[in-house]
């Protein structure tokens, strides 16, 4: 689609839509600056894609990717919280600068979503190896599968946790 046809279009779609999408986004996250940067981000998402001429029902499009960064903003904020109440039990000798904070915090999110893009079982079976320290054999007998399955989906989980690294 050419560039001046996707621009034309997020304009109409913004004009006619974004105050409504403001609207439902501080309904449903009881906070306007949250709302209005969702909908800021559901319309940058749009104008990345491309495809804004194709959009038939905006408010159903504008809705589902909406959701999709409301899921990534929750997320985001569970695993900040998370890494921060682990860093808050350590001594204040092992302080960390808060440049360093956010690039964990990056690493962490970034390593979440490749997990999550891994399949149930495979993610189970990263989840038992690396936090739990349980050995290859005893997620086999566990989970009653092979050693090799395990293998198998140990391989996939690093290697997407690698690829990923490699991205950042």
């Amino acid at each position: 689609m050419s560039l001046p046809i996707h621009n034309a279009a997020i304009e109409q779609i913004y004009e006619q839509h974004h105050s409504w999408l403001y609207g439902w986004l501080r309904g449903k996250l009881n906070d306007a600056c949250d709302a209005a940067d969702v909908a800021h981000d559901t319309f940058v998402r749009i104008l990345a894609a491309r495809n804004a001429a194709h959009i038939r029902e905006p408010r159903d499009y504008l809705t589902t990717v909406a959701r999709g960064l409301v899921i990534d903003r929750y997320r985001r904020r569970a695993i900040e919280a998370a890494y921060l109440q682990t860093l808050s039990a350590r001594p204040e000798a092992t302080a960390i600068s808060e440049e360093d904070k956010a690039l964990i915090i990056e690493t962490l999110i970034a390593v979440d979503k490749a997990l999550t893009s891994l399949g149930a079982r495979t993610r189970q079976i990263f989840m038992l190896s690396q936090i739990d320290g349980m050995t290859y054999q005893q997620i086999a007998l566990q989970l009653k599968v092979s050693l090799t399955t395990v293998k198998k989906h140990m391989i996939r989980a690093l290697t997407e946790c690698a690829l990923t690294m490699a991205e950042l």
